[in-house]
């Protein structure tokens, strides 16, 4: 079973940056698609942007062009560059591997 363990979240004012990490312990990380996903409060956990094998990214609509999805094989890591942030991306961020697997969340706050 694939590990991922999430590092990055915390709180950040209105406007501000943040950037997610999520290390995997799979050995054959550079051919699976990473994603990362978010859950607020009495929501739905949703899809905020992939990335697949080749480097190609798909982000969700409320996301597009404030935050990057980016992988770095060699590390067996998978980042999400968050600027802009509004207080509607607070959440719960997780790291999800192609193969099923879910890292263990962190928390991203947007609050003045």
């Amino acid at each position: 079973q694939v590990q991922l363990v999430e590092s990055g979240g915390g709180l950040v004012q209105p406007g501000g940056s943040l950037r997610l990490s999520c290390a995997a312990s799979d050995s054959n990380f550079s051919v699976y698609r990473m994603a990362w996903y978010r859950q607020a409060p009495g929501k739905r956990r949703e899809l905020v942007a992939l990335i697949t094998a080749i480097g190609s990214t798909n982000y969700a609509d409320s996301v597009k062009g404030r935050f990057t999805i980016s992988r770095d094989n060699a590390k067996k890591t998978v980042f999400l560059q968050m600027n802009s942030l509004k207080p509607e991306d607070t959440a719960i961020y997780y790291c999800n591997h192609e193969g099923g697997a879910w890292g263990q969340g962190t928390q991203v706050t947007v609050s003045s």
